[in-house]
């Protein structure tokens, strides 16, 4: 009873468009909100980028990307990484990369959450496995079309909700000599298919609001050296037992390359390219356990701590998110919020009992 009490509590606290009543940050928010406008009144007031012939800025990358798919929804794909599932494919070409623990057993085992803008391009992604609350909650706000294969029930309120669409267990299967758990993957045609199938849109719903990240002008980037709290970040470790997840500055082509299980994670789907990223948002989180299984969902629509890292320096932030479709929004120690660099981005969600364990240096 108690279980279902706190669920239905969760409901509330979530449902599309929703917010808390008392979310923990309120004060930041509200503090921070004069500053936002009157970004947002130089952003309108600013002279408009002159942009080849057909082409648009990526919301997720700040990329120039076909103007034809700038209503196009992205896609959410649940990958994952336990290390019998490697090689990924696909993962290289991915626009954002979510890595979180996925279950409070087993070492604390992560999994990815990867969103793609032009998912037409997918030769093969994945493996495609299960999703928890916490993919479904921050899916939602780039109004992604989730994919994953099923998940435990504690996940159905939160797909029922009018924002959560996905597709689940309907990609194609390749024989990789594994067990099935570990065959299915994003082959072309396949989402063709499920949107064709199903009434889910293709394009944005009523419930995007807009613009996710700030980006920096590409000519004028981000130069955290300049910040007084700037620390050096040329290694991060993260603290994720069971996978030993870490990045490493390559200062030639200014991106950091990922590693887990003592290696460099390279994409055989796309020449064997190691995954990388030109930033690094890596936040603070508390958490809450189902059940004995490990089940578990993290504290995402509220605020907490974290850093952005990009070009070998680290900022210490702070993150809010004030509803299930709003987005997280990253601030600087003034209250601004901050811009980042074109390119890829890498989200890491750290548990607080945790933290103190994470390296950057």
């Amino acid at each position: 009873m108690l279980l279902l009490a706190v669920t239905a509590m969760a409901v509330g606290l979530t449902a599309c468009g929703g917010k808390q009543e008392e979310p923990v940050g309120t004060e930041l928010a509200e503090a921070v909100t004069e500053e936002i406008s009157t970004e947002e009144t130089e952003q309108e007031t600013a002279e408009e980028e002159v942009l080849p012939e057909g082409k648009y800025r990526s919301e997720l990358t700040n990329e120039l990307i076909d103007e034809e798919l700038k209503n196009q929804r992205p896609i959410a794909v649940m990958v994952d990484n336990e290390s019998i599932a490697l090689p990924h494919y696909g993962l290289s070409e991915a626009d954002v990369v979510y890595e979180m623990m996925n279950s409070t057993l087993n070492g604390r085992i992560t999994r990815f959450m990867v969103l793609v803008k032009d998912w037409e391009k997918i030769e093969q992604l994945g493996s495609i496995r299960s999703v928890r609350p916490t993919n479904v909650l921050l899916a939602a706000e780039w109004n992604a079309v989730i994919c994953h294969d099923g998940g435990p029930f504690y996940v159905d309120q939160y797909l029922a909700e009018p924002c959560s669409d996905h597709f689940s267990g309907t990609f194609s299967r390749v024989n990789n000599g594994k067990p099935r758990e570990y065959t299915e993957y994003i082959l072309p045609g396949d989402l063709e298919k499920n949107f064709s199938n199903s009434s889910v849109p293709s394009e944005y719903t009523e419930y995007y609001e807009g613009a996710h990240y700030q980006f920096a002008n590409e000519n004028n980037p981000v130069d955290l050296s300049q910040a007084a709290d700037a620390i050096d970040a040329t290694f991060v470790d993260l603290p994720f037992p069971h996978n030993g997840s870490y990045l490493e500055y390559d200062e030639q082509n200014q991106v950091y390359n990922y590693f887990e299980y003592g290696k460099a994670h390279v994409d055989p789907g796309n020449d064997n390219k190691q995954l990388n990223f030109k930033n690094l948002l890596i936040q603070s989180a508390g958490f809450t356990q189902y059940d004995e299984h490990g089940y578990m969902i993290f504290d995402v629509i509220t605020t907490g701590g974290g850093y952005y890292v990009t070009n070998g320096k680290a900022i210490p932030v702070t993150w809010t998110k004030t509803g299930m479709t709003s987005p997280t929004r990253y601030y600087d120690a003034a209250g601004n919020e901050i811009k980042i660099n074109t390119g890829k981005t890498y989200v890491g969600l750290v548990p607080v009992d945790n933290w103190k364990e994470l390296i950057i240096e």
